[in-house]
């Protein structure tokens, strides 16, 4: 099997001479002409076993070999909609390689009504921009998800991360695109595969039969749909397959409030775990560490080889939008500048280029562009990412923090430890200001020592990590340049908010104390006047009352963060080393593990998990 990532090619609608949507590519429809939602009850529902296997259970989980148009998605949403005895969570994994357009989606699902239409409708909304990779979509309040694998097959088969009890084996024909049916494919399913997993296809060719079967399946027939005599049933041989993961709604400790902390308090909550959050700073107010950081940009990472930061920096960024869609007042899309030297603006242009990413991800602005774009006309130009979005920290962390199942409390751990199968977070006096059988340590430059005294051993990637203090400056509106939109580049600009201007921003290797001055203020002065091309004086005189804002910053040395369980029996994790992308990485870090415990399929590749973990 070739398991190599590459751009993505987005597919291409058209309708055959009978009116059913086909793709040009493959030279195949999408699907039976007896009709879609009919093919998807009879076929992939009922050959499954469906409704019947899902009752009595906590989540259930679907993988699909080709969304193709949706329909088998659309079917089974409505499904379980309408069976009450259906498990409470169903989740639904779809491989895709070659993704329409939302336009095209729209046209090929234009003919449903009633209430596939509503869905239909619903899922057009969430449909993410055509980016390689793994995209998490939620419905009916999180109860059902969708995570889209758009790539080549052959790769993504290799990272998805998931335990399936249910195939939809649906590609277009195997002599037209064998990949989608080949017997490494299906060995990898199995790998994903819990035990007792079934599948089905309308696909009934003695090569695919015969591959399903040496990879692990019981392959049988049965009546097939519209005009085929049969269709393929499958079911896992006994011995085979993953123990599926039990229901876990326990007690959390998490020690730290910030941007790490408050993430992962968030993405448990909402799976219903209690989660009792420590951290001193909570005397001051429920945003904790931010009480007082107006404003931060959160632009997403690109590089010209699509690097795991930018692959995990967009992952992560697309978590937080559909997370904090509803939260009042946090989140204002802006669209970000990331400037580019006019020396590595062809490097660029050709890396845009090679990369394929939508325009409504990132694209070329020339310097002539930037005054519309931006607001203000700078002398060069940039990527632009329209993606890019302010946020208010201090209004996130206390929405975040202030769900019914979380608990704040100010409190300085010491030490942590574990007694009679609970962590406990300990005082420097000796006191247990809180314990729970599932421990999360996002406490930045404390962490190290918080799992090296909790675990009698060291973490040398957590042990280098680098602490940095660094300051954002103040400046009043109308003083200088107004933008709606934020520049970034050596620093960063953002649009004013309540008549001020966030810019940033200073690094300290050497700092000992963590506080706004005016030092700090006027670093950051010289800075923003560079990046906007101006002269600093105008930024120099327009500091707000106060001058800034001043946090710590730790980060390792390859710049991704640090997320995953630490101890062997995954009851001990840590969130952190975020450095300057606190906002692109928190929630990735809190679905990462509430995916994990819950059973659920995880949001990212399997590589990039690799990437992130403790050791």
């Amino acid at each position: 099997m070739k398991a190599r990532r590459e751009p993505l090619e987005r597919g291409r609608l058209h309708f055959d001479s009978a009116g059913v949507p086909a793709s040009e590519r493959y030279g195949d429809v999408y699907h039976a002409r007896a009709g879609a939602l009919e093919q998807a009850r009879h076929v992939f529902i009922h050959g499954n076993d469906l409704p019947q296997r899902w009752r009595g259970r906590h989540a259930f989980t679907v993988c699909e070999t080709g969304f193709g148009l949706g329909n088998n998605f659309l079917a089974l949403w409505q499904a379980w909609r309408h069976d009450a005895e259906a498990a409470p969570r169903l989740h639904v994994v779809s491989f895709e390689g070659h993704p329409l357009s939302r336009e095209d989606l729209a046209a090929a699902l234009a003919v449903h009504t009633g209430e596939i239409r509503q869905l239909a409708d619903a899922l057009l909304e969430a449909w993410p921009p055509l980016l390689p990779g793994l995209h998490r979509l939620e419905f009916e309040q999180g109860s059902v998800t969708l995570t889209l694998a758009f790539g080549k097959v052959e790769y993504l088969a290799r990272q998805v991360e998931a335990g399936v009890d249910a195939f939809f084996l649906d590609g277009f024909s195997p002599r037209l695109n064998p990949a989608m049916w080949s017997r490494e494919l299906f060995g990898q399913l199995v790998r994903m595969a819990n035990k007792g997993a079934t599948a089905a296809t309308w696909c009934t060719a003695g090569q695919v039969r015969r591959d399903l079967s040496a990879a692990g399946f019981i392959v049988s027939r049965a009546p097939g749909f519209g005009g085929k005599r049969d269709m393929s049933r499958a079911v896992l041989r006994e011995g085979l397959g993953r123990t599926p993961v039990p229901r876990r709604r326990e007690n959390v400790l998490v020690i730290g409030g910030g941007l790490a902390g408050a993430g992962v308090a968030h993405s448990l909550s909402l799976r219903g775990h209690a989660v009792t959050v420590l951290d001193p700073a909570f005397a001051d107010g429920p945003a904790g560490v931010h009480r007082g950081h107006r404003c931060a940009a959160m632009t997403p990472a690109l590089s010209r080889d699509d690097n795991p930061m930018s692959r995990l920096s967009r992952a992560g960024i697309l978590l937080g939008r559909l997370r904090w869609k509803a939260l009042p007042g946090v989140v204002e899309s802006c669209g970000s500048l990331m400037r580019i030297a006019n020396e590595d603006s062809p490097a660029w242009r050709a890396a845009l280029c090679a990369l394929g990413h939508p325009p409504e991800w990132a694209s070329w602005c020339e310097a002539s562009d930037t005054l519309e774009r931006c607001g203000v006309s700078l002398g060069g130009g940039g990527v632009w990412l329209p993606a890019g979005a302010l946020l208010r920290p201090e209004r996130l962390v206390a929405s975040l923090l202030s769900g019914p199942s979380i608990q704040s409390r100010a409190g300085s751990v010491a030490t942590l430890r574990r007694s009679a199968g609970r962590w406990q977070a300990v005082s420097s006096d000796g006191v247990v200001l809180a314990e729970a059988p599932l421990a999360v340590v996002a406490a930045a430059s404390g962490t190290p020592a918080l799992l090296r005294g909790a675990l009698q051993a060291s973490h040398p990637k957590l042990e280098r990590m680098q602490l940095m203090g660094g300051q954002v400056g103040y400046f009043r509106a109308g003083a200088v340049p107004d933008t709606h939109a934020i520049v970034a580049g050596a620093g960063y600009w953002l649009p004013a908010v309540d008549g001020i201007h966030v810019g940033g921003s200073t690094y300290d290797f050497d700092a000992t104390v963590s506080a706004a001055s005016r030092a700090g203020f006027l670093a950051v002065a010289r800075k923003v006047a560079s990046l906007l091309d101006k002269q600093p004086d105008a930024f120099e005189a327009a500091g707000a009352e106060p001058d800034g804002w001043a946090g710590w910053r730790v980060a390792v040395s390859d710049h991704l963060p640090v997320i995953g369980p630490v101890d062997h029996d995954a009851t001990l994790w840590t969130a952190c080393a975020y450095g300057s992308r606190g906002l692109s990485w928190m929630t990735l870090a809190g679905e990462i593990m509430a995916a994990s415990l819950g059973g659920e399929p995880l949001p990212v590749e399997r590589e990039l998990l690799r990437a992130i973990r403790p050791r």
